[in-house]
């Protein structure tokens, strides 16, 4: 693959974008390589460059090239809405487990990713859909996770939970999350729940804050349908995908979670393995 029409997205006024994108952009000119930038990067450099809606950017393009963090990371993914599209991603600061290209290796990795000496990696996408009279009021596809919370109103929610219509147990708890493999190490490690290497075909169930000790995180094969039925007050409840986008959820609506028919690419460093960014990220084997 011959790559020619790269995009650029990065999290907005951020001090390293203003010195990074203009030789980076101009790098790529001289490789013949077209670029373009979302809106965001251009606020960065204060409108010098026109920048296009992220949506509008991902049409275009045969890479894209993130600076900035997960959360810059996870709306980038979104915006691709299932294009084959691999994604270079560079960390910016912070923990960062989908970010793992550095600042100093962002030139040695487009040399090998123009050069076709790169390797992607599929991740699993989730789609949730909210079912609502017996319709659909909504449908969303996340790259980390789905997550079932409370309002502004403290109180213990009950989730009625079922895999392939098989019942599974109601689970009292502050939250509920369903997440990939790849959101094994976001919202649901801080709830408690496992680390899942990115190949394992797996969804995780983890409860936030349960209220019953023995309600734990469970893992299920991606190929199962997974339906919650959530009951509380009357919008008591949010339906939140990757962080990023809610919707508000009813007693009576019941979502639906499967595996998304796409995948995101995401471009590994030929010379880091998974469990060398996990030892990295969580400090795995220091004092």
């Amino acid at each position: 693959m011959q790559i020619r029409r790269v995009g650029i997205t990065s999290k907005p006024n951020k001090i390293e974008v203003r010195e990074i994108v203009p030789a980076l952009m101009a790098w790529l000119a001289g490789r013949g390589v077209e670029v373009f930038i979302d809106e965001e990067t251009s606020t960065s450099l204060a409108g010098a460059v026109a920048g296009l809606p992220r949506e509008e950017l991902a049409s275009r393009i045969e890479l894209a090239i993130v600076l900035g963090g997960d959360g810059t990371f996870l709306a980038t993914a979104r915006a691709l809405e299932g294009r084959p599209v691999p994604i270079l991603a560079v960390n910016l600061g912070g923990l960062g487990f989908l970010t793992v290209v550095t600042q100093d290796e962002i030139y040695p990795a487009l040399e090998a990713v123009l050069a076709g000496c790169f390797r992607t990696e599929p991740r699993v996408q989730i789609e949730a859909e909210v079912v609502r009279a017996g319709r659909q009021a909504g449908s969303y596809v996340a790259l980390n996770d789905v997550v079932l919370n409370k309002g502004a109103i403290a109180r213990v929610i009950d989730f009625d939970v079922w895999a392939d219509g098989q019942f599974i147990s109601t689970y009292k708890a502050d939250g509920l999350i369903v997440s990939t493999p790849t959101g094994s190490t976001a919202y649901s490690l801080a709830a408690g729940g496992p680390v899942v290497a990115p190949t394992v075909r797996a969804f995780i169930i983890t409860p936030i804050c349960a209220h019953t000790l023995t309600n734990r995180p469970i893992v299920l094969r991606d190929s199962v349908t997974i339906e919650i039925a959530v009951k509380g007050d009357e919008e008591s409840v949010y339906l939140t995908v990757d962080g990023q986008v809610g919707i508000a959820v009813r007693s009576d609506d019941r979502v639906r979670v499967q595996k998304a028919a796409s995948v995101v690419e995401i471009i590994q460093p030929s010379k880091k393995t998974y469990f060398e960014i996990l030892r990295q990220k969580l400090k795995w084997g220091e004092r």
